[in-house]
């Protein structure tokens, strides 16, 4: 089972956006898949048409212990669950239990998961301790940029913090691969923000590129992933793309691509 975070601490970035869609779009490929919402703006919870409102159980109730993850637990389809957020989250107190408070309770609510491929977590954009107890979590962490002017402003502290947990806590976390989102060809400002991100990266950007896109842009106000909304735009391309390369696939379904996004 792979574990994945998305995780920046600059909002507007993609990264709910590519956790959804990254989920959805390895389901579609044939992977059990479990989308974990741990941010409390609760984005990722709403683009998979679940009302926050009518929720008994969520992430909050495994952070303060109050719940198993099993109970938390929402069928989107076959092989793609989802563990929803609320705005609760928000409110300071899942932070304060114990196990929150030394990074763990993530670790431990989700221990007795076996059924799943995948478990894609959307992160908060701060660095808080929801961020920690996810980065104590997980194997790996995928790094979405906007190709804007400042998408490398503050990432050094991102990767200090990845660095701190690896170091503490995680040995095991690994940067999967960085992610260019809101990429318009089109645009010299897109073209040289990309080639930075890359001098910046080298070969942890992800081969794939995620297009601004109306399609993908709208699909949330349906409560649908961009593959079940409108399945032939760029953006549920893109996202297939995404997917395939962090399975290892290549688009023509033969040898997986030489890098090796897990490294």
């Amino acid at each position: 089972m792979r574990t994945i975070a998305l995780t920046n601490q600059k909002g507007g970035v993609g990264k709910t956006t590519t956790a959804v869609n990254l989920s959805a779009s390895l389901a579609r490929l044939g992977q059990r898949v479990l989308f974990i919402d741990c941010d409390a703006q609760s984005n990722g919870t709403l683009s998979f048409g679940l009302n926050a409102g009518r929720l008994e159980t969520t992430v909050y109730d495994l952070f303060t212990g109050e719940a198993r993850a099993e109970d938390a637990i929402v069928r989107y389809s076959d092989l793609l669950h989802v563990i929803p957020a609320t705005p609760d989250l928000a409110g300071g107190e899942a932070e304060k239990s114990p196990l929150a408070s030394r990074g763990q309770a993530l670790k431990q609510a989700l221990a007795g998961l076996t059924d799943y491929d995948y478990i894609i977590v959307d992160c908060p954009p701060t660095l808080g301790l929801i961020n920690v107890n996810v980065l104590v979590f997980v194997d790996e962490v995928i790094i979405p940029m906007q190709c804007q002017f400042f998408a490398l402003q503050g990432v050094s502290l991102l990767l200090k913090t990845i660095e701190m947990v690896q170091k503490r806590v995680n040995p095991r976390l690994t940067i999967a691969g960085v992610l260019a989102c809101m990429y318009d060809a089109r645009t010299t400002l897109s073209r040289e923000v990309l080639e930075e991100i890359r001098k910046h990266f080298g070969s942890k950007v992800f081969n794939a590129k995620i297009r601004t896109n109306v399609r993908l842009a709208e699909s949330p106000s349906f409560g649908k992933p961009v593959i079940d909304y409108a399945p032939e735009s760029n953006g549920a391309q893109d996202y297939m793309a995404l997917a395939r390369e962090v399975l290892g696939v290549a688009a023509d379904g033969k040898s997986p691509d030489a890098r090796q996004v897990t490294a």
